[in-house]
């Protein structure tokens, strides 16, 4: 298990991840490969070199100092991704900021420390700090040091997880220093949960299935609404029978933007093909009424 692990973005005062204003941070590297996928920047474990075509202003500066020759104005990117072994030369003298290198790797103290410099809007808020991803379970060892120092200082711990975990190992690091779960149930089938995310459901449903029975635990399990995806009639009638029988009666349903897909250019992949609309009022108000005095839906 790397122990190692990168962080894409620190992002502190958010007000969407957890209770009261909190701190997200966010771990590269993913098992799961969801083709709507909102943080593609999250899913691969190395470095990324990042480029922005709105923010460059075709100086050449780039390609002067670049040791690969990676830098190609004849592409659409500007940047030869076989070539390119993301050095970051190219990211130092741009002075646009049109080039970033995604991906850093901070010591469990140095996190820690920038963590807790927000302490007091966690204690005023009842807050605290959400880890996520990519998925951040993939680094236990990391974790269980940085939980332990979190901890000890009284912070409100919550990570959001696709479930994709060995769980013995997640019981002993993780989960003794966890207050909040999110947990992510998309897909029922296991079929179709293959083809969405590349992996199978059977480890993710069956963590869940005893994540739930574990005492003390607060679980909250999530499903994104994805048109024609996961937002099916077929589909979230399965999840609500496998929460009920799984014991847990509460799930947050989480409204689809089809905006923000940028990034999978930016690294050089291509957009998946995922709808272009946003749910529309009266699929939204199915989907509740579907959930209504079956499983309770939080905000």
């Amino acid at each position: 298990m790397n122990n190692h692990p990168l962080i894409v973005d620190i992002k502190r005062h958010s007000l969407e991840d957890g209770p009261g204003i909190r701190s997200v941070v966010f771990f590269k590297g993913c098992p799961l490969n969801c083709i709507f996928c909102h943080n593609p920047e999250a899913q691969d474990t190395g470095v990324e070199l990042a480029f922005s075509e709105i923010d460059c202003i075709r100086c050449g500066m780039c390609r002067e100092v670049c040791s690969q020759g990676a830098i190609d104005y004849m592409l659409y990117e500007h940047i030869n991704r076989n070539k390119c072994d993301a050095c970051g030369m190219c990211v130092k003298v741009c002075p646009g900021k049109g080039l970033r290198l995604v991906g850093s790797y901070y010591q469990v103290e140095a996190l820690a420390e920038i963590l807790l410099r927000d302490r007091s809007f966690y204690n005023h808020s009842g807050g605290g700090v959400t880890l996520s991803g990519g998925e951040c379970t993939m680094y236990p060892d990391y974790l269980e040091s940085l939980l332990k120092i979190l901890k000890a200082n009284n912070i409100h711990i919550a990570i959001e997880t696709s479930g994709y975990f060995e769980y013995d190992t997640f019981r002993q690091k993780i989960l003794p220093h966890v207050d909040l779960i999110y947990y992510d149930i998309k897909i029922a089938d296991t079929e179709a949960h293959v083809r969405i995310t590349g992996k199978s459901n059977q480890k993710i449903l069956d963590n869940f299935r005893r994540l739930v029975k574990e005492e003390g635990t607060k679980i909250i399990p999530r499903t994104p609404l994805i048109p024609d995806i996961t937002a099916t009639y077929n589909n979230l009638s399965a999840i609500i029978m496998f929460l009920k029988d799984a014991g847990a009666d509460n799930i947050s349903l989480l409204p689809y933007n089809p905006m923000g897909f940028d990034m999978y250019l930016n690294l050089g992949r291509q957009k998946p093909p995922l709808p272009e609309r946003f749910i529309r009022a009266e699929e939204e108000k199915e989907i509740y009424e579907m959930f209504k005095g079956r499983v309770k839906s939080e905000e």
